[in-house]
């Protein structure tokens, strides 16, 4: 099938294109960041600044809950870490015990209400609860809640947790936690924040990372927890393991107890974590994700091998496996695409039409490196096509003399329903096309994806730990009210 339509906007299943209505980048978007943190006198200024590791994660809203041994205290907001806590804000967030939270959303559910950490008063006290993640059986469970007379102010599935903890009969607040997490199906990482204690928990199947580290402060341990490690490089934490899938670890003056809520799973790992979500500077899954992504280029470039003179990645993603596509190659490795990464959430556009003026705010081509070369471009996806058919463009403008694409992972055939926000099926462009389509509707002179087999070697997946659902259309878990999950664009933590 060939296409010749010569607008920009993506294909539907007939070819057709439409309109997304948005300038933003072409591909997954980021899920959620989450930190923790018992026994520093100065929790909350701890969790600030794992937040700002965090910050890629999410970039809609952030919050931090902290404990001074008898009440919380948060401040949670719309915007960016640095734009929400000062050193006022800070103040006002005593305690050794804190929460943080950073948050993508979805459309529609940008607003202060699905801010976390969320906070309650009920029976088992003052509690605030920050998730990343997402329950696959939200939409039934919270139904049966409102059935029984739960009220809910948000659209989050994280808040479906706290109710399910409110209505417990177990006086304990650990045993309390257990019995609502046995109702859950999907992935979840989660700190759980009392007056007097801190609990973390990972799903049975370990979807999402968390890890957990130790940080010594007048010779006394503070225990850490973040969704990856290079929140702890900034404080100063040393990492000691990932919280089990299965498992809850609870810190409290008594000390850290760690103990299985219910038996794991095989593992499901969310591959995407290594292909492009986590910092390259960051350890996930026991894995670094710089080792993974230099290697998948490496692995790209030995299943797709072209005649070319440079190798250039798409910032900042695409680097790593450039990186290790131009070492494999032996190609030189260019930085023929420079990002501006001052660009704010939101900009006024000329009144004069401007061609892929989203991307060209973001991008701009280095003519001097990339005029009458052959250039290998490598991404780390390709999902609607749009934004690679505008990079493409901009290479041309720039001279380049031909332009070979280059996906660091396979084609996106399936939505995610495990806490990352990806586009439906109808969006997908792999889904729906072939890889010849595909190509003509980028306008590149070649294109390749890596191989499913490529990127389970790039990850030394040997055991199916990890989850492919996004590239093979098979899911590790029953998804509950799938129709519902698509119309309402995901409950999400």
């Amino acid at each position: 099938m060939t296409l010749s339509d010569p607008s920009d906007q993506p294909l539907d299943k007939a070819g057709a294109a439409h309109d997304t209505g948005s300038t933003e980048r072409d591909g997954f978007h980021d899920e959620c960041g989450v930190f923790a943190i018992f026994g520093h006198p100065e929790a909350a200024n701890m969790a600030y600044l794992g937040l700002h590791a965090l910050q890629h994660r999410g970039q809609e809203s952030a919050g931090i809950c902290s404990s001074d041994g008898r009440v919380l205290h948060c401040t949670k907001k719309r915007g960016l870490v640095a734009e929400i806590f000062t050193k006022r804000t800070l103040k006002d967030l005593p305690g050794h015990i804190a929460i943080g939270h950073t948050r993508y959303s979805t459309a529609g559910q940008s607003n202060k209400l699905n801010a976390q950490p969320f906070f309650v008063e009920c029976n088992k006290g003052q509690l605030a609860l920050a998730h990343n993640g997402n329950l696959t059986n939200a939409i039934e469970v919270r139904n049966e809640l409102e059935m029984s007379g739960s009220i809910f102010q948000a659209t989050s599935d994280t808040e479906v947790i706290l109710h399910l903890m409110a209505r417990s009969r177990e006086p304990r607040l650990k045993h309390a936690l257990r019995e609502s997490l046995l109702r859950l199906e999907g992935a979840f990482s989660l700190a759980l924040l009392a007056k007097d204690r801190l609990i973390v928990a990972r799903d049975q199947r370990g979807f999402r990372p968390l890890a957990f580290g130790k940080l010594k402060h007048n010779g006394q341990d503070a225990y850490v927890f973040a969704s990856e490690t290079c929140a702890f490089d900034l404080i100063g934490a040393t990492y000691i393991d990932d919280v089990h899938p299965g498992e809850m670890i609870m810190v409290s003056k008594e000390g850290l107890v760690r103990e299985p809520f219910a038996p794991a799973l095989p593992t499901a790992h969310c591959v995407f974590e290594h292909v492009y979500f986590s910092r390259p500077d960051s350890m996930v899954f026991g894995r670094p994700v710089e080792e993974s992504r230099q290697m998948l280029g490496r692995l790209l470039a030995q299943e797709s091998r072209v005649d070319a003179d440079i190798v250039v990645p798409v910032p900042d993603s695409g680097v790593s496996a450039a990186i290790g596509y131009a070492a494999e190659s032996n190609l030189p490795f260019r930085m023929g695409l420079i990002r501006n990464h001052y660009v704010g959430r939101t900009f006024i556009e000329p009144k004069q039409e401007i061609r892929d003026f989203g991307v060209k705010l973001k991008l701009n081509p280095v003519r001097s490196l990339i005029e009458g070369q052959r250039v290998v471009l490598v991404d780390d996806s390709l999902v609607r096509g749009t934004t690679s058919r505008k990079i493409v463009r901009l290479m041309r403008e720039a001279g380049a003399k031909e332009i070979h694409l280059r996906i660091s992972c396979p084609p996106t055939i399936s939505p995610c329903y495990y806490g990352v926000d990806t586009p439906d099926v109808d969006e997908l462009i792999a889904a729906n096309h072939d890889l010849e389509t595909i190509r003509q509707y980028t306008e590149a002179d070649s294109l390749a994806y890596l191989s499913l087999e490529g990127l389970k070697q790039a990850v030394k997946d040997h055991n199916g730990g990890y989850c492919y659902s996004c590239y093979t259309g098979r899911y590790p878990t029953d998804i509950v009210g799938i129709e519902q999950l698509v119309a309402d664009h995901r409950l999400k933590g």
